[in-house]
């Protein structure tokens, strides 16, 4: 039986999903985030070092960080619906979107969160300046990257409807964290009519929908 070890408001809800998707039995492991760090608890650390979500267990075999996770369960579990033909374009694109989401979307998203949030982890005597520093950062660093990568996934969906292609792969499940995380955060806006309709189209699938009833509240909806 596989276990998702599951995270509130995290990457995991993916995994959820992803499993739903494809029609597997697996029991979940609920952990909360500390209310005032926002930090995962240090029960997890029983599961895995880093103490992180998502983590799963099948058998004998833990397994972390969603890439590995994604593409352990599509490679032994999917038979053909979620992984596009090995040799095919799609599946280069596949893989290309797989790495992309942690590698290049969540970074910038990261970066934009902490910096949103220095000025309040420091003393309110230079609170005034922190903020001033962090905007600065914000505006002439982040933006302008996040601007850039905003339009390059509005034109790649362009192409064909899915980030591998014309059908929807383990690809879409993996980018829907960022897309949404940059949703959340008021990046998306009616100049990107192709990122809002994926976000349409994976919030009406049914999978999506039961991953959403097992795992509990989703932050990043709102």
């Amino acid at each position: 039986m596989i276990t998702v070890h599951h995270l509130n408001n995290s990457r995991s809800q993916r995994v959820l999903w992803l499993l739903e998707e494809l029609g597997l039995e697996y029991e979940i492991k609920f952990y909360q985030r500390n209310p005032k760090t926002m930090l995962a608890p240090k029960e997890l650390l029983a599961v895995h070092p880093l103490g992180k979500s998502p983590v799963i267990t099948d058998g004998e075999l833990t397994i972390a960080e969603s890439g590995a996770i994604v593409e352990y369960l599509l490679e032994r579990y999917d038979q053909g619906r979620l992984l596009p033909a090995a040799g095919t374009p799609e599946r280069l694109r596949y893989r290309y979107w797989l790495h992309y989401a942690e590698g290049s979307a969540m970074p910038l998203l990261l970066l934009q969160l902490i910096f949103s949030r220095l000025p309040k982890a420091v003393p309110a005597l230079i609170r005034p300046v922190a903020s001033m520093i962090a905007g600065g950062f914000r505006k002439q660093m982040i933006a302008p990257q996040l601007a850039r990568h905003l339009h390059f996934m509005e034109a790649e969906l362009g192409k064909a409807g899915w980030f591998a292609g014309a059908a929807f792969s383990g690809a879409d499940i993996q980018m829907s964290f960022p897309v949404e995380g940059l949703r959340a955060r008021g990046g998306l806006d009616g100049r990107y009519p192709n990122l809002l309709k994926y976000l349409e189209a994976i919030h009406a699938r049914p999978a999506y929908q039961r991953a959403l009833e097992r795992g509990g509240p989703y932050g990043l909806l709102s």
